[in-house]
């Protein structure tokens, strides 16, 4: 769980709601499939950035043109290089 204030899906106001749709619509289809959440909460990273939705809309719409399946990287190896990533970054998940 987050530990600052995040806005639950359900309880989000329409320009957020809207916002996390498009952002959901945007990914490739083989990233629609969940995954366990990491918090008995269900949160996620995109869950600590809802008080700013613009922002929060704009950083992942980037991330999300990162993972187009028309690049050359498979999702496999966006899984591994988040790996990488975060044991270099020391990362405790």
């Amino acid at each position: 769980m987050a530990w600052i204030k995040t806005i639950p899906f359900e309880e989000a106001d329409e320009n957020l709601s809207e916002l996390l749709g498009k952002l959901q619509a945007s990914y490739p289809f083989e990233y629609n499939e969940p995954v366990p959440a990491a918090s008995p909460s269900g949160e996620s990273i995109i869950s600590s950035h809802t008080l700013m939705p613009d922002a929060m809309f704009h950083i992942f719409s980037g991330y999300s043109s990162m993972l187009s399946p028309d690049l050359p990287l498979t999702r496999r190896q966006h899984e591994m290089i988040a790996t990488i990533v975060s044991v270099a970054n020391d990362c405790f998940y």
